[in-house]
């Protein structure tokens, strides 16, 4: 059976450079939460544009059945989404694992977060580390990003302010859950798997 690590951490905190580090470091592969936000036409439905990256705005629920496949299904490469930030679209079949691939790393904001589509995904990874940094340093990042991706610098830091650090301070209150406190400016992680 593969093994599954989860990083987990508030928005901007460095989870995507971490968890690409680890799965590298491991000969693993990187399959990013990102992948299960809904699209832009499903949150319009849904009147939650606005909320974009707030926990009910991913198919949660689809996250923990690929999680669970991709634990299982190790006789054939297992496709799974991921996140175009030019786009600011989720990519369907982007990221192939094949079957000789003995670890996943995957990474999100709500791998700790106590409800029950979470908790879900929790129970298919093996252990949750938790990514630490400085919440200036954090949000200096996601502001940067939002710029980056066309938000004006002033559009930038509302939006961090209402919906990033909303959702920031909704998943630190799971970081006591955490099988493990990382620092994300750490430049080599971890050498090895958690154990069997």
């Amino acid at each position: 059976m593969r093994r599954i690590i989860g990083i987990a951490g508030a928005p901007g905190a460095g989870k995507t450079t971490y968890a690409v580090a680890l799965a590298a470091r491991l000969g693993g592969v990187h399959v990013p939460m990102d992948g299960f936000h809904l699209a832009d036409v499903a949150l319009d439905s849904l009147d939650l544009r606005d909320r974009k990256g707030a926990p009910e705005t991913f198919d949660a629920f689809g996250y923990a059945a690929l999680l669970a496949r991709l634990r299982t299904e190790t006789g054939h490469t297992v496709w799974a989404p991921a996140f175009e930030r030019d786009l600011e679209q989720p990519l369907a079949g982007a990221i192939g694992v094949p079957a000789d691939a003995e670890v996943v790393v995957t990474e999100g904001n709500y791998l700790l977060l106590d409800t029950p589509e979470w908790r879900a995904v929790r129970a298919q990874v093996d252990e949750c580390w938790w990514v630490e940094v400085d919440e200036v340093v954090r949000r200096a990042r996601l502001v940067a990003r939002h710029v980056r991706f066309g938000k004006t610098p002033q559009e930038a830091e509302a939006w961090v302010a209402r919906v990033d650090d909303a959702n920031a301070a909704l998943v630190t209150a799971g970081r006591a859950a955490a099988d493990r406190v990382v620092d994300a400016d750490e430049l080599v992680p971890p050498t090895s798997p958690p154990p069997r």
